[in-house]
């Protein structure tokens, strides 16, 4: 396991590196000088002499492999740079749209696991009748819908037609329950096919025909082949957190959620490169560690894997 764990651990710094470094080429190969963008953005006339001046300072005038190693070793101290919109620290913007973004991912991934192991549960049991036929395609026709329409309805009817919760902002535990229902709604269908499929596979396993031979209740049965369902669906709901906070951008910017979605498309819009290199590598970041983590807790689970590991 210890050996396992270093060569996981280890791995991830040359992704890392790659990631940040192809980020890095990507953002620096626009056709726009981020010099003149940060003046005309603070509404300073980008003469040739002032555009020049704003290279030296933002430190555009030194080779790109310099740049890229000053950028690295500031990020990794926690300097991510000043904004060119309002020259405040990237990394105070940051900690202001973190939290709502974590809370609505937070919430968001309680409502997927609750809806997508109740609906995934009844479809294996009613297998093939009409009940799992109905609930399937309920989801299936939810996942072929993009979440700006889905949010979109539900703001009309929820928002607008019955009045029962507000249409945007963060002004109360209320303002929480459109956004996460319209993020939730977009990853269902991918883990109630996951559990439904898994439990109808480990039904016909011999270990649960032996269970119904020896007169367990249903609800035993039932119990022992979701126990044993759910562990091949666990990275897949690990892999969701990264997911849900990188999905968080159109539903953050329909319902005017501050989190670090919405702080992304500012940045976007107005150019702001700072921002959106460090959006860039927290998302990276945090797919990674993810990734790791739930790596991790399938090998201490699962002993066969323990052991190849070993």
């Amino acid at each position: 396991m210890k050996q396992y764990l270093t060569k996981r651990i280890l791995g991830t710094f040359p992704l890392l590196l790659l990631v940040t470094f192809m980020a890095f080429v990507l953002i620096n190969l626009r056709t726009s000088d981020p010099a003149e963008i940060a003046l005309r953005v603070n509404q300073i006339t980008p003469t040739e002499e002032v555009v020049q001046e704003m290279r030296e300072e933002l430190g555009l005038d030194q080779p790109f492999l310099v740049r890229y190693k000053n950028w690295l070793l500031d990020s990794l101290q926690g300097d991510f740079g000043n904004s060119y919109v309002n020259n405040k620290p990237v990394l105070e913007e940051l900690k202001l749209a973190i939290p709502p973004t974590l809370q609505l991912a937070g919430v968001t991934l309680i409502l997927i696991v609750v809806f997508s192991i109740s609906i995934g549960v009844i479809c294996s049991i009613f297998e093939h009748r009409w009940q799992d036929r109905f609930l399937r395609g309920f989801i299936f026709v939810l996942a072929t819908m993009p979440s700006f329409w889905i949010g979109l309805l539900l703001m009309w009817y929820f928002s607008v037609y019955l009045g029962w919760l507000p249409t945007s902002g963060m002004n109360g535990p209320t303002s929480i329950i459109l956004p996460a229902l319209t993020l939730s709604l977009t990853f269902l269908s991918t883990y109630v096919r996951l559990i439904r499929n898994n439990m109808i596979q480990n039904a016909s396993e011999n270990y649960i025909l032996y269970a119904k031979l020896r007169g367990l209740k249903q609800s035993t049965v039932v119990w022992k082949i979701f126990t044993n369902s759910i562990q091949s669906s666990l990275t897949a709901f690990g892999m969701s957190i990264p997911r849900l906070i990188a999905g968080t951008v159109i539903v953050e910017n329909i319902f005017a959620w501050p989190g670090i979605g919405r702080l992304c498309v500012k940045a976007i819009f107005n150019s702001d490169y700072p921002v959106i290199q460090a959006y860039i590598l927290l998302m990276a970041v945090l797919f990674i560690v993810c990734n790791l983590l739930v790596d991790i807790c399938i090998v201490m689970i699962d002993p066969r894997l323990r052991r190849e590991a070993k």
